[in-house]
């Protein structure tokens, strides 16, 4: 969440960066500005009856020991009058403060200077790389749901059957080219200084808080009988996971890379991408988190923008990277690319990873902080991105890698994980080095 001193203190350079993204977040940063002043006057007047109802009871003593019990009598009247003032003080202002939360709550993060103005159709193309054909293209590209049929990879009916719609079920060599993205993957970042993690799928209500899932996102997510909510990015419980500590400057930057499935209702996507792979309720995914001091943390985006982007050129993939105008960042977001790859036989690009640097503003909810060389304490920024969707990455193969004679030419970094397959042809005529 904003820094609520921050807000305080100079509301109108926020007032303007908010704005960037929607011009009805002036009215709300109004409302907060107003609910933290009536809290901060009622707070105000309670400790001013604190200080008073102290004075009077040290003046009941006086006064007893002065013999003067009628003024005493009336300083213990004053007192009990105070102090049922005081109780409806006290409930007043904790009703105001957590009126202020709740504002705070509904208020994004405010977006970096360098982020584009505008909206969806806004953003600004950083830097393109434009793959070399693996093998020999088909003249005429065809869709990856429409390849993975054909080649027996991808079976969205039966899985419609059993799970209902936006489900797959991948199988063979599908299945196992999955399997061989995800491990490739992880084994890719590890070696540039990623630490893995495997999390829990299912987190507590309070962790989709902190890192500002909720309210934003509730009605994407599935929750369970017990009020605990699948994943819908492994980001979610890598991010908390170092909730309410404080952490060694030693220790920063932390670098952890995750592979999770993940489950998203896709609520606020109807009509969108309802045939293959790009938008399903559950897939798999590798994602990268990145706890840091503040000062680096820009830095840090522009490296861990590369890190995605290695992952294509490693599978090469065409892809291009964008950054999202204000108007389309995510509500954590101060700062997003996208990286894209291209999906020839079905749309142009498609975002297959974006990176964001949240700033503060998660760690500020979670109580991630660091100690520094002072011995100031201060919270980190953290930074998260896909290493990328690895459901989206086999589209792509199967989209670039189409050949003429109707096989799909694997990349030579996935041989190993594929047991030396290097392409799938028709009825399963695997090719193996």
């Amino acid at each position: 969440m904003l820094d609520i001193r921050r807000v305080r203190q100079d509301p109108e350079p926020i007032r303007s960066a908010l704005v960037r993204r929607d011009a009805a977040y002036a009215d709300r940063l109004d409302a907060l500005l107003r609910a933290d002043a009536e809290h901060r006057s009622a707070l105000a007047a309670l400790e001013r009856l604190r200080a008073e109802r102290n004075t009077l009871s040290q003046s009941v003593s006086l006064a007893r020991r002065e013999g003067d019990e009628a003024r005493a009598q009336a300083a213990i009247a004053r007192v009990k009058d105070m102090s049922q003032e005081m109780a409806r003080l006290e409930s007043l202002q904790a009703e105001q403060a957590e009126r202020v939360r709740a504002l705070l709550l509904e208020l994004p993060n405010v977006p970096h200077p360098s982020v584009p103005s505008g909206g969806e159709g806004d953003a600004v193309e950083v830097r393109r790389h434009d793959a070399p054909p693996i093998g020999v293209p088909a003249k005429v590209p065809l869709p990856h749901w429409e390849i993975g049929q054909r080649l027996g990879l991808l079976d969205f009916e039966r899985a419609a059957k059993v799970s209902g719609s936006r489900f797959v079920v991948y199988r063979g060599l599908g299945a196992r080219l999955e399997r061989a993205l995800a491990n490739f993957m992880l084994d890719h970042h590890a070696a540039r200084g990623y630490t893995e993690i495997l999390p829990p799928y299912l987190v507590r209500e309070e962790t989709l808080w902190g890192t500002r899932h909720l309210p934003k996102f509730r009605e994407d997510m599935f929750v369970t009988t017990d009020n605990r909510y699948l994943i819908s990015t492994s980001e979610i419980p890598v991010t908390a996971y170092h909730g309410d500590e404080i952490l060694s400057h030693e220790a920063l930057p932390i670098r952890y890379v995750a592979y999770s499935a993940c489950f998203r209702s896709e609520a606020g996507a109807a009509g969108r991408d309802t045939r293959g792979l790009i938008r399903q309720h559950q897939f798999d995914k590798v994602e990268l988190v990145t706890l840091c001091r503040p000062e680096t943390s820009y830095d840090v985006l522009e490296a861990m923008t590369r890190d995605a982007q290695s992952v294509l050129e490693a599978l090469q993939l065409s892809h291009r990277v964008v950054a999202l105008a204000a108007g389309d960042l995510g509500f954590s977001s101060a700062k997003t690319y996208d990286v894209e790859v291209l999906l020839p036989g079905s749309g142009g690009y498609r975002e297959i990873s974006s990176v964001s640097n949240v700033e503060a503003f998660q760690a500020r909810s979670l109580g991630i902080r660091f100690r520094d060389e002072e011995g100031r304490v201060q919270h980190v920024h953290t930074l998260n991105g896909s290493g990328v969707a690895v459901g989206r990455a086999l589209a792509a193969l199967l989209e670039q890698g189409w050949q003429e004679d109707g096989s799909v030419r694997l990349p030579e970094v996935l041989w190993p994980y594929m047991g030396g397959v290097r392409e799938i042809a028709p009825a399963d005529r695997a090719v193996r080095s």
